[in-house]
């Protein structure tokens, strides 16, 4: 049933059907994360970064009411050209598929499609999380509750500092989902390698990471794992001047009524400002990163089975 609503590529079809490693990349960040033509021209050295490590690079989409596992060169710049594609999460999934209309995944939808596909690592830049002041206004992002659900492994640069990272944390303790940082006991605030808060476990390898998802998915403990991996170190910015933009918008925002969906674009505008575009390019080196750390790991988690 469910491929009757799923486009797989004929490469990542004959990647499957020969168990060879795969990642899966979101779409989101190009159709909302970054301008064109940088958009277009990360996502595609996100690919390259993948590719260069001998596995198969899957990025996710749904276009013309169709899921898409894997992108033509002309579909990924459709998808960095048309500024008319919503953002697709679990929530919207059967409206966009009925109305036959384009969607860029965010991260829960990503992980539901690939986790269909049969492809268990993803790579994305952060994660969404528990906004500030969510005893407020209950918005929490529905990643964390894909994330209790959904058997993917999830490379990330930790989650934005404009979320309450702490609340974040002690969210995903609550849902059981493993929290692992890739060579750090810090827990990284995206543009930052720290944020102040530990995560559960240290894993020093590959392999000790996919041994942990394989462990964990034979044991039918459902749901994926939060693999976090630092912004390289060359790459990071100053955490004093991200809180204080952040902290500055976050006020203007509540100032001006601006909530919900249209809160995440709004402080990350004012951080590319003040920051004369540096966190652009923190946020592509980043994802690159990401990219690299997940090709490693689908390689890992292909010889345990």
């Amino acid at each position: 049933m469910v491929h009757n609503y799923l486009d797989i590529h004929p490469e990542i079809k004959a990647a499957l059907n020969k168990n060879r490693p795969i990642v899966a990349l979101e779409s989101t960040i190009i159709s909302h994360g970054m301008s064109y033509p940088e958009n277009i021209v990360s996502a595609k050295k996100s690919e390259e970064t993948i590719r260069n490590e001998d596995v198969v690079p899957a990025t996710i989409a749904i276009l013309k009411g169709r899921i898409k596992v894997g992108l033509t060169e002309d579909e990924l710049n459709y998808m960095g050209e048309n500024k008319t594609i919503r953002k697709a999460s679990r929530r919207d999934m059967s409206m966009i598929l009925s109305k036959r209309i384009d969607g860029a995944t965010t991260v829960a939808t990503t992980m539901l499609i690939a986790n269909l596909a049969g492809i268990k690592i993803f790579a994305t830049g952060g994660i969404g999380g528990v906004h500030r002041n969510a005893q407020k206004t209950f918005d929490i992002s529905a990643d964390l509750m894909e994330l209790a659900n959904t058997n993917v492994g999830v490379v990330c640069a930790g989650a934005k500092s404009i979320l309450d990272i702490g609340l974040t944390l002690e969210y995903l303790e609550t849902q059981g989902v493993p929290v692992i940082g890739y060579k750090t006991t810090d827990f990284p605030a995206f543009y930052t390698r720290k944020s102040g808060f530990k995560v559960d476990y240290k894993a020093d390898s590959y392999k000790e990471i996919a041994q942990a998802l394989k462990i964990k998915w034979d044991l039918n403990l459902k749901g994926g794992m939060v693999i976090s991996n630092p912004i390289p170190e060359e790459f990071e910015m100053d955490k004093d001047l991200i809180d204080k933009v952040i902290n500055d918008a976050v006020l203007e925002a509540e100032k001006n009524g601006i909530r919900g969906k249209d809160i995440t674009p709004f402080i990350l505008s004012r951080v590319h400002d003040v920051t004369e575009g540096k966190s652009l390019q923190a946020n592509k080196e980043l994802v690159y990163n990401n990219a690299k750390v997940a090709a490693n790991i689908a390689k890992e988690l292909i010889k345990t089975y």
